[in-house]
């Protein structure tokens, strides 16, 4: 196979050839080159998109040509929308319950690489960046975002937890806001990503491509800083981070609920709405996963404890249902299996907490 000639200085990858529809992967200058190419599908991940970053990666970290590693995506719209939910959703129908498993193991593991990864890794998260996008990008070293970018982890909304280390990423976010964005899935603009630790560097779109050249050329990360700007538009939070801390601080799910159906300041009702549309199991889980990934922090542990969720979500959880809601007939009317968070039996809970079936993830990779 040949490797994808978007460049004319491209080159063999570390002595592999690879090419593929989804991905493109090259080396410009000194710079590691992947960019998504599935603009129609939002730049969703799949399972062998995954695999494919995850081979490159491991070659490219004792590759000397290589100094840095830039991630971006073709179109407009989306850097990554999250992973394919969808081919999760007709495997799980069918009783195939294995292949997702192996998709969450495969895909948290290169999660756990990029938080580690020995040389820069820049992600450039212009446009919608949700769930696995997150998971490819907001573990790097030098994240980017543009005034078109729109973060989200809105898992809790299919039945699914923050996860690819989204619970690692929102327990280190300031104060209580974690837990915010972690129940309500609300979308943070440039500047809320900065605020919550999503992100570290603003970059206009006009700037782009000039900005991508700069760094091909030079090979230095240094030069980012050339580029930086403040965002043009606020927080969405800023005004509200203290009351928002108060509430969602509270030492259970159900009291920061009752707290936040007494609050009449629009994020609040909001974010009620938000939260009433969403799985109770997930939202049980979703409280209890960020807030021991900041008593117990680190990614690997963060990234087990989602496993152990993500690992019985379709069996015993409300992700099929969720998917079906959402994505498959979209009336955006899921039943859920627990009507509210009182109704969830305590041994499920701690079933959902216990080693997975199988065995819990493994992170079996060599960085350097």
């Amino acid at each position: 196979m040949a490797i994808d000639g978007e460049a004319n200085n491209s080159r063999e990858v570390a002595g592999m050839a690879i090419t593929s529809e989804d991905v493109s992967i090259r080396i410009e200058g000194q710079v590691g080159r992947l960019t998504l190419c599935r603009p129609h599908a939002l730049n969703a991940l799949s399972h062998e998109m995954a695999l494919k970053i995850e081979t490159v990666l491991l070659a490219w970290q004792t590759d000397d040509a290589v100094s840095l590693i830039l991630i971006d995506a073709e179109g407009e719209k989306a850097f990554c929308a999250g992973g394919d939910v969808a081919v999760l959703y007709h495997q799980g129908i069918a009783g195939d319950i294995e292949s997702g498993r192996q998709f969450w193991r495969d895909e948290y593991r290169l999660n756990a690489i990029i938080e580690h990864y020995p040389k820069p890794y820049v992600a450039i998260m212009d446009g919608i960046t949700m769930g696995g996008g997150v998971g490819i990008s907001a573990h790097g070293s030098h994240r980017i975002v543009t005034e078109r970018s729109v973060l989200a982890m809105p898992e809790c909304s299919i039945g699914l937890v923050p996860d690819v280390g989204g619970t690692h990423l929102l327990s280190k976010s300031p104060g209580h806001i974690g837990e915010f964005f972690a129940l309500t899935g609300a979308r943070m603009n440039a500047n809320d990503a900065l605020l919550a630790g999503f992100a570290d560097y603003y970059v206009p779109v006009e700037h782009l491509d000039a900005f991508k050249r700069a760094l091909i050329d030079s090979g230095d990360v240094g030069i980012i800083g050339n580029f930086h700007e403040v965002p043009s538009t606020s927080s969405t939070l800023v005004d509200d981070v203290q009351e928002i801390n108060r509430i969602f601080g509270a030492d259970t799910l159900a009291a920061v609920l009752s707290s936040l159906s007494q609050i009449e300041q629009e994020w609040a009702l909001s974010a009620v709405k938000k939260i009433e549309r969403s799985s109770p199991i997930a939202l049980t889980l979703t409280f209890d996963l960020v807030r021991a990934a900041r008593a117990e922090p680190g990614i690997e542990k963060a990234l087990c404890r989602e496993y152990r969720f993500v690992s019985r979500a379709m069996e015993s959880c409300d992700i099929l249902e969720g998917i079906r809601a959402a994505l498959i007939d979209r009336d955006r009317k899921p039943s859920w299996k627990h009507a509210s968070i009182e109704q969830i039996p305590q041994e499920l809970i701690m079933q959902l907490k216990n080693t997975a079936p199988g065995g819990d993830v493994e992170f079996k990779f060599t960085v350097a």
